[in-house]
């Protein structure tokens, strides 16, 4: 029993490495992460403005908002004070109106004319009423000696406000000429600073460019060592193209990691090549040895880390008849793809953003994003705060490439993480799938673990 259920299990991790996998919208989904860790899609939305702008507006505004204050202060007060002294001023020029002196002579002329005519106690009211009229001429002349006093202050006090607003004003011209001044002094300095800013940035990325070129030509020199290393004789390479042009099918994709290999025919009376049955191998550039890629039978192949510096080749078998057509050179390893994973050796634990395409084998029904993570002494699958699954390096934990079709073959791997749960995981590019698998295998090599596919038999210093 414990014989039969290996072999059902190794059956099922064939079976599922071998499924196609696509991208719903044919490329990788745009995702960020929120503070709380959990990665959502950004909405698309007005760009937002640049820091420049920002502190250029804020400048502006807080030296127009002091210039503002600064003169509604003084023109409230001496409005105030302008109106007091109208007010005052046109309240005296009402009392110069009425001519005192003539109404207090016609009543003192109505007065003498009936004291003639009146006799008894009639005269004495008149003469009381004359005397009345006397006092109230006294008292009037002292209210209009005050009227005029106060009329010389309210002149006195209008003119000093006047010359109060003038100075005022001057004050405020003088105010706004020195916040100009200070404006274009702020502008002039900011743009010095952004134009530094500028300068700086370029160089950085000059600096940084040139970097990314020197380190390229070293991966590019190494890359062609190894190439010479196990390039193979022209003899030999003319023999496979001469193999393959008689033949029915042929490859086409680009021979390095990163690409996918086709198999195409020839020709139009070729038989449909979904009826074939198909195997890929790897061959051994020293011996010819065959190694067998179990699970890889689709007419689709994408290269993986242990396939470079091998040749490929895939046997197509029509009925009774076989054909054999395989790459012209081995495998070239990815550009750059080396140092990369070099730098990521140097980290504990390193984050891919993955979407996850099967489970068990079934086709996982949300597009979400998740997060692949690759230490050093386990691998964890995670969304937001939950995790999906995490595992310690093991002899029954396999991963590789997925070896099956599909617009994101080369971006896919299958990784068993143990028996009876697995996974299927697309990558954003085939550049981060492919160091996943190496740092995975370098990770797990320390731990004396060798990472491969079902059945593989790749070694554990490869």
């Amino acid at each position: 029993m414990t014989l039969d259920y290996r072999e059902r299990m190794q059956n099922e991790a064939l079976r599922f490495v071998t499924y196609n996998v696509n991208f719903a919208s044919r490329r990788f989904p745009n995702y960020k992460k929120r503070a709380d860790s959990i990665t959502v899609e950004p909405n698309k939305g007005p760009e937002a403005p640049s820091l420049k702008e920002v502190v250029a507006k804020e400048t502006i505004e807080l030296l127009e908002r002091r210039q503002r204050l600064s003169v509604r202060d003084l023109a409230k007060k001496f409005e105030k004070g302008l109106n007091t002294a109208t007010k005052l001023s046109n309240e005296a020029k009402w009392r110069e109106v009425t001519d005192r002196h003539v109404l207090l002579k016609k009543l003192m002329v109505v007065l003498e004319s009936l004291k003639g005519h009146m006799v008894g106690q009639s005269k004495d009211e008149v003469e009381e009423a004359i005397s009345m009229v006397e006092n109230l001429a006294v008292q009037l002349a002292q209210r209009e000696g005050e009227l005029l006093q106060e009329k010389s202050e309210v002149k006195k006090l209008a003119i000093f406000l006047k010359k109060a607003s003038e100075d005022a004003k001057k004050v405020v011209e003088e105010e706004r000429a020195c916040a100009r001044v200070e404006i274009e002094s702020a502008r002039a300095a900011m743009q010095r600073v952004i134009q530094a800013f500028h300068e700086h940035e370029m160089k950085t990325r000059s600096t940084e460019k040139q970097k990314d070129i020197q380190e390229l030509m070293r991966e590019v020199q190494e890359a062609r060592r190894i190439k010479m290393l196990h390039q193979p004789s022209r003899l030999e390479r003319n023999k496979k193209l001469e193999e393959n042009k008689n033949q029915l099918y042929e490859l086409e994709g680009l021979e390095s990691l990163g690409s996918s290999l086709h198999i195409i025919p020839r020709e139009d009376t070729a038989p449909d090549i979904s009826t074939c049955s198909i195997q890929w191998y790897r061959i051994q550039p020293e011996g010819n040895k065959k190694e067998l890629i179990p699970g890889a039978t689709k007419s689709v192949y994408a290269p993986e880390p242990f396939d470079v510096g091998r040749f490929l080749q895939a046997e197509i078998v029509l009925g009774a008849e076989s054909i054999t057509i395989a790459t012209t050179g081995p495998i070239d390893p990815a550009a750059g793809l080396g140092s990369y994973v070099e730098a990521l050796l140097r980290k504990h634990e390193t984050e891919f953003n993955v979407v996850l395409i099967q489970v068990n084998g079934e086709n996982h029904a949300s597009n979400s994003i998740h997060v692949f993570h690759v230490g050093r002494l386990s691998i964890k699958l995670s969304k937001g705060k939950m995790i999906l699954a995490r595992e310690f390096y093991s002899s029954s934990m396999q991963l590789c490439g997925v070896r099956g079709g599909g617009n994101a073959a080369a971006q896919a791997l299958f990784w068993q993480v143990k028996k009876g749960l697995s996974f299927t995981l697309a990558f954003q590019s085939e550049r981060e799938r492919n160091a996943a698998m190496m740092l995975a295998r370098r990770f797990a090599f320390d731990c004396n673990i060798t990472l491969a596919g079902p059945d593989d038999q790749a070694s554990s210093g490869t």
